[in-house]
């Protein structure tokens, strides 16, 4: 018999668990950044799993010195990769110096009075709107040294990250194998079959996934160097290396690739006519990038995010953007592996839920 006893306990349980469940959810949100870095300290685990057995048992490596010796490589392919753009910072640089601004500025009046008349456009004098609105008055010192603190915040968050990222992973990469006994000991008996068939499927979708991105963006790499290298573009190798690997942000890392690509091409022309080669040849660089972008986007990506996870494609857009928007740009990264893990984990563990079921069709 159903009495106002055990409905108001039946309120009580349902906004206990709803308290629980939200602080939970707090929780998690306040200390994403933590969780930001575990991910990425999984996958650097993930990746350099094939490396630590080869130095573990083929060079008889203990495990400290492995784990070692793997994340002194990493600081070397990070440092190495710095070092790649110390060139191209140098070459911009010059271009910069050599910059005559006098002439650049009739260069400007010149396209400006161009467009007017092309157009029938009445004269507009910028310098008189930019007063008449006092923009140049809402700008002061302050805004300077702020943007410049936001700067230094943001290579001490970096640094620190760094920090983290790589402690973590070189104690995942040196006791793995007692997480792995750990996580047997906490779980059940009868899900030991479940973990080591999840740890399987984890380590077979990823590295699927890793070699398929690793190809597509040597694809992109060739396909960037091209379209520079035809339009006689300077330092064309680490342009195109470094928007390639722009390209592992997915959605917005070809959109600032290509930006960066065609500014990089402006600044190297400096000295240049602007209407006859600044201009054409960095409107034909981006067209170029579009159509490389439009070769990724219906041929490359489709292959990897459907048949390397087997995911649908609108699926991962939106667990894409749902990390975006949750944590910023590592998010999206990180975005397809850790949904791929979770995928798996679920679908072992509760093979028979229905929204499971659908959403593991593939694996």
């Amino acid at each position: 018999m159903i009495t106002s006893k055990v409905i108001s306990n039946g309120i009580l349980r349902a906004l206990a668990t709803i308290l629980v469940v939200a602080a939970i959810l707090y929780f998690l949100y306040e200390i994403q950044t933590v969780i930001v870095y575990l991910c990425i300290s999984l996958l650097l685990c993930l990746i350099a799993n094939p490396l630590v057995q080869f130095l573990k048992n083929k060079l008889k490596f203990s495990n400290s010195l492995a784990a070692t010796t793997t994340i002194i490589l990493f600081i070397l392919l990070m440092v190495g990769f710095i070092l790649l753009f110390v060139p191209l910072i140098i070459s911009q640089a010059n271009n910069l110096s050599l910059l005559d601004t006098h002439k650049l500025q009739l260069q400007f009046f010149e396209t400006e009075r161009s467009i007017e008349n092309y157009f029938n456009i009445q004269h507009v004098d910028l310098g008189k709107v930019l007063k008449d609105s006092k923009i140049a008055s809402a700008f002061s010192f302050g805004y300077f040294s702020s943007f410049i603190n936001s700067i230094m915040g943001f290579m001490a968050d970096m640094g620190m990250g760094l920090v983290s990222v790589f402690f973590i992973t070189f104690f995942f990469i040196k006791d793995q194998e007692d997480f792995k006994a750990g996580a047997k000991k906490i779980l059940p008996d009868t899900n030991e079959d479940k973990i080591l068939n999840s740890i399987a499927k984890i380590n077979h979708l990823l590295t699927r996934y890793f070699i398929g991105l690793l190809l597509q963006l040597t694809v992109v790499f060739i396909l960037y160097l091209i379209v520079l290298m035809i339009f006689g573009s300077k330092n064309a190798l680490v342009i195109a290396f470094l928007c390639a690997i722009l390209n592992i942000i997915p959605y917005i890392g070809p959109i600032i690739g290509t930006i960066l690509a065609a500014i990089l091409t402006m600044i190297s022309l400096i000295g240049s006519d602007f209407q006859s080669e600044i201009l054409p040849t960095t409107i034909y660089v981006v067209i170029g990038f579009l159509l490389v972008q439009a070769i990724d986007n219906n041929i490359s990506q489709p292959i990897i995010s459907s048949k390397s996870v087997n995911s649908h494609p609108l699926e991962i857009f939106l667990v894409t953007l749902i990390s975006g928007i949750t944590f910023g740009i590592v998010g999206m990264v990180i975005a397809i592996p850790v949904f791929t893990m979770l995928k798996v984990i679920l679908k072992e563990f509760f093979p028979d839920n229905k929204i499971v079921s659908v959403l593991t069709e593939k694996i």
